[in-house]
């Protein structure tokens, strides 16, 4: 074994044969193995359909020996979206934090000069390993895969439908057997409504000679250290919180669409009665307007957004809101507690971006 520690990053949805290969394969080569699980704070979709906790028990239940001798470590990492240095950096603190902690308590994980001995593992001419160059202070070790005519969406693709696909043939028993149990629960029951409705979708563009790309416009509001919310009153993202927004009309304005959308699913109202285009159009910070653009970030399909920063003044009494449109209901929100894993789709990791958070 030539390395301490060997780290693994991936989503791991679900945790399948490749993935089992490259742990293998860490395994020879280090002492210990650590499995970083992505996405850990996300809200059930159609790409993240299984929690952190549900994932963590898939690897557990495949690595149950390696589990308890302490050889292999699972944490969560979580999303930051818009922000490659803080997520490096987050990876960079958990994995030394890791280290550090399973090192004191453990003889002879030092070397003489103090050092801890760190590496990198995954596909190395796999899209989804990117992260491999990014940590040059590790080593990294490129492995080839014996399962590669397959993927994690594949799976899921057979998955979540009214017949479900088990994985025998590209997931480890253990896997497949939670498969199984997880196929009778509310959760399996949501994420195929939401599977559905975006494959009809999706029928729609069919036959459209390209994938099209979809713009959208958001807004986010705030005042007096709230942020304007709705919750989603369809799918997908069903009962999620999200920003207010919506696709944009053929002949409209960006900044008309967000003031639009703002209006129609909030009716945010000031002490005068409903909010004109015109008002909400002067307390919008122009200069912080963002476009996100992450090329997974819909599953309804490339979808770039334009998030307009509407800043209200501050008031003891907020402004009146209420739900209409698709907004099943539409609150204003403490900033200092929200939950990523309340958020539809990138919403949070846009607010974390436009805040400052």
């Amino acid at each position: 074994m030539s390395r301490k520690y060997l780290a693994f990053i991936g989503r791991f949805q679900p945790f399948h044969l490749g993935h089992k290969h490259v742990v293998d394969e860490a395994l020879k080569q280090a002492a210990h193995v650590l499995v970083l699980i992505g996405s850990a704070d996300t809200a059930r979709s159609m790409r993240n359909p299984f929690t952190f906790s549900e994932r963590h028990d898939m690897i557990a239940a495949v690595y149950r020996d390696e589990v308890a001798a302490g050889r292999l470590i699972i944490h969560p990492i979580d999303d930051i979206v818009y922000n490659d240095d803080a997520w490096i950096s987050e990876v960079q603190r958990t994995v030394n934090r890791i280290v550090r902690d399973h090192a004191d308590s453990a003889a002879g994980e030092r070397t003489e000069s103090g050092a801890v001995s760190i590496g990198l593992v995954g596909y190395g001419r796999d899209k989804t390993s990117y992260y491999l160059k990014k940590f040059p202070d590790w080593s990294d070790i490129d492995t080839d895969s014996q399962y590669g005519t397959f993927s994690a969406t594949d799976i899921r693709d057979g998955y979540f439908r009214v017949s479900p696909i088990l994985p025998h043939d590209n997931c480890p028993p253990e896997v497949v057997e939670m498969l199984k149990a997880f196929r009778l629960t509310e959760a399996f029951r949501t994420v195929l409504a939401e599977t559905d409705y975006v494959r009809d979708y999706k029928k729609s563009w069919a036959m459209a000679p390209y994938e099209p790309v979809f713009v959208t416009a958001d807004a986010l509001v705030v005042q007096s250290g709230h942020i304007l919310l709705v919750r989603r009153g369809s799918y997908p993202g069903k009962g999620l919180l999200a920003l207010p927004g919506g696709f944009v009309d053929p002949h409209e304005r960006l900044r008309d669409a967000a003031i639009r959308e703002l209006r129609e699913e909030t009716r945010i109202h000031d002490h005068r009665g409903k909010m004109s285009a015109g008002l909400i159009g002067g307390y919008i910070e122009d200069r912080e307007t963002r476009v996100f653009d992450a090329p997974y970030r819909s599953s309804r399909g490339r979808t770039i957004t334009h998030c307009f920063l509407v800043r209200l003044p501050d008031s003891a009494e907020l402004y009146r809101v209420k739900g209409s449109d698709d907004a099943a209901h539409a609150q204003w929100h403490p900033l200092g507690r929200l939950n990523p894993v309340e958020f539809f789709e990138d919403h949070y990791s846009i607010i974390q971006k436009m805040l400052g958070l």
